[in-house]
């Protein structure tokens, strides 16, 4: 496979305790997640970790390859060395490039569209007309600093002019002011360079989109260069302002202890689930749910109370800047276990946002009696009461949401519950650039004088969807952790990856005398800090970047040159292809599994894990095994010190 490692045979390493199998014998890490799987097999519904299996026996190899192509009515084509050409005449290595661009068009627009829509929020919040305020006024300043927009203003007309200004920026027809200001002078230089200086995000996915187009481009270099402008693009231009304004609105996160896994689900109150990947109703919910009012309304129907549980991105987005309590109960898992919770029957109302949430959900809610409610316009799920979100009218829908979660309990109250109470987690969440300096007393000295005389020998992003592709749910994503702090190796959690590593117990105190590296855990001790340390989720991708490129700057070197890394060991969807670009991008060694659909093409492989690191600094390595793929983390990491001369 093109120097890939590979997968299966004798040389593999299986996770511990783990079968490589899916189905009855074992679909996920976690028991939580295996313990409902039995129930809801046993009722009989379809479920992700069922409908992978079957699917495994169905799978066409010139898909898994990435050498088909059905964008024309001439086609579906197909490559193969009779049909070395489709229709329209393109190869192979076109096909591939061309199919790993469009994913990354897909994952650009959705950072695109959260960041409007955090734009507008933060426009509409500036005037008053939201039930939020600006929590952290920093941010606003930091904002207004990129987009030249006067600091001295009052913080209402200041945090107006911001809001408008990202909005302006994502459309920039030149470019993008957030790149020319953030961005490293090394890193611009190699962007002009190869011509992967972005315009803004919206103006470079019209491009992108329309060059993935049939008879437009066909060469392979030019798609793979679109793919990596466009990774500029989401990272600086959607990503960085997207999560400054979260933090002025909700606050920058701080670290705290939370609890997650199913256990947070308590069927004797009327819990609320917003899952996606916005906090924006999520957060209107527990403001609320604060409210005495409503809390008597739910007693008043024979609970106990009223919470609002985190679920998926939104709850990450949630649990990283609130306490745990009262009200906001924790996260219940990622997107994988979404059927498996719902199966409690502990949930009133699931409320979705933007991405995440499964095309089947109706025959869930009709079997245990919950609400569908959708509140972002693009989500479409059957069977889904429909209450769009704007900015402005969060309290009403909030409102109505937490009605009709109360009158659901009234029905749902004496249906069968299973009793997961027992799968509970804590976890230390909340860390951002701000906390680690903050724990370092103000300056980044301590933490760069760590990594000098090797105490951590390098820190690792694991940004992460959760498969099934490559083993049980977030086994990969375990296996690959404890491998790299084992090593002294630090690592930062984020995207739905980042609560199978919280229910793992690995971002807490206890898992520095159990899995990391003698050197790391003196460390992690003196800090008081785990030895993997919660980011949030995907769309901090951009805040981790933003750290790196902090690191960089203070040692005074390229951040390629920086003894750091990034794994995605259990890839997904579009908006991992975006930041894995981002990432080589950014001049980043890039771990990810399971194996994209690459390997019908010999020149893209040879690009993306080889040529390109000439170009970048950065490449991408893809192996399914944890202990291998961990090797070639360290041996990176390795390199890098030895090329600094630490």
């Amino acid at each position: 496979m093109f120097g890939f490692f590979k997968k299966g045979e004798n040389n593999e390493k299986k996770p511990e305790g783990l079968s490589k199998e899916i189905g009855i014998k074992m679909p996920s890490f976690h028991e939580s997640v295996n313990y409902m799987y039995t129930k809801v097999r046993e009722a009989g519904l379809s479920n992700v970790a069922d409908r992978f299996e079957a699917m495994e026996q169905v799978r066409c190899k010139f898909c898994k390859e990435g050498v088909s192509c059905q964008l024309c009515s001439m086609g579906p084509c197909r490559i193969t060395s009779k049909t070395p050409r489709g229709v329209c005449g393109i190869d192979a290595h076109g096909i591939v490039m061309r199919n790993m661009l469009i994913k990354a068009n897909m994952g650009l627009a959705a950072y695109t569209y959260h960041c409007r829509e955090a734009a507008l929020t933060l426009l509409e919040t500036a005037k008053g007309n939201t039930v939020y305020e600006i929590k952290d006024p920093s941010k606003i300043d930091a904002l207004a600093q990129v987009l030249g927009v006067d600091t001295s203003l009052p913080l209402d007309k200041k945090a107006e002019a911001v809001a408008e200004g990202v909005l302006k920026s994502l459309a920039e027809n030149k470019t993008s002011v957030f790149v020319e200001k953030l961005a490293p002078e090394s890193r611009k230089e190699v962007f002009k360079r190869l011509g992967i200086m972005p315009k803004g995000p919206m103006n470079e996915l019209v491009d992108s989109v329309a060059r993935s187009m049939t008879n437009i481009d066909g060469d392979y270099i030019s798609l793979a260069l679109a793919a990596l402008r466009n990774g500029v693009a989401s990272a600086f231009g959607a990503l960085v302002p997207l999560e400054m304004i979260q933090d002025a609105l909700y606050g920058t996160p701080n670290p705290h202890e939370c609890t997650v896994d199913f256990g947070v689900l308590d069927p004797d109150y009327v819990n609320i689930l917003p899952n996606g990947h916005e906090p924006f109703v999520g957060m209107a919910l527990v403001k609320l749910a604060q409210d005495e009012k409503f809390q008597q309304m739910a007693r008043e129907a024979g609970a106990k109370g009223l919470k609002i549980v985190g679920s998926i991105e939104t709850g990450q987005e949630m649990m990283a800047r609130l306490e745990c309590g009262d009200v906001f109960a924790g996260l219940t898992s990622n997107w994988i276990s979404i059927e498996y919770f719902l199966s409690t029957g502990a949930v009133d109302a699931f409320v979705m946002d933007m991405n995440c949430s499964l095309a089947n959900l109706k025959e869930y809610a009709d079997k245990y009696n919950f609400k569908l409610i959708a509140v972002s316009n693009i989500i479409g799920v059957p069977g889904s009461i429909r209450l769009e979100y704007e900015p402005g009218n969060e309290s009403k829908i909030a409102e109505e949401i937490i009605k009709i979660a109360i009158e659901n309990f009234k029905e749902r109250r004496n249906r069968q519950k299973e009793d997961v109470s027992r799968f509970r987690q804590k976890a230390i969440v909340g860390f951002s650039a701000e906390a680690i300096v903050n724990a370092l007393g103000g300056s980044l000295d301590p933490l760069l004088e760590v990594i000098k005389n090797g105490d951590i020998k390098g820190v690792v992003a694991l940004v992460n969807c959760t498969s099934l592709g490559n083993g049980p749910q977030d086994s990969m994503t375990v296996q690959i952790a404890k491998e790299l702090i084992k090593r002294d190796i630090l690592v930062i959690g984020a995207g739905c990856g980042n609560a199978g590593l919280q229910k793992a117990g690995l971002e807490t105190l206890e898992a520095v005398d159990k899995y990391a590296g003698p050197k790391l855990a003196g460390v992690c001790k003196a800090l008081g800090i785990p030895p993997v340390l919660s980011f949030g989720t995907c769309t901090d991708t951009g805040r981790i970047i933003m750290t790196v490129v902090a690191i960089a700057n203070a040692l005074g070197v390229d951040p390629s040159q920086l003894p750091v890394a990034v794994t995605a060991p259990e890839y997904m969807e579009q908006k991992a292809v975006i930041d894995g670009f981002s990432a080589v991008a950014m001049g980043l060694y890039t771990h990810i599994s399971p194996v994209p659909p690459v390997t019908g093409s010999d020149k893209v492989v040879k690009l993306l894990t080889e040529e390109v690191e000439g170009l970048t600094g950065g490449k991408i390595a893809v192996g399914d095994d944890p202990v291998q793929a961990a090797d070639g983390i360290e041996e990176h990491i390795m390199k890098k010190r030895d090329l600094l001369g630490i």
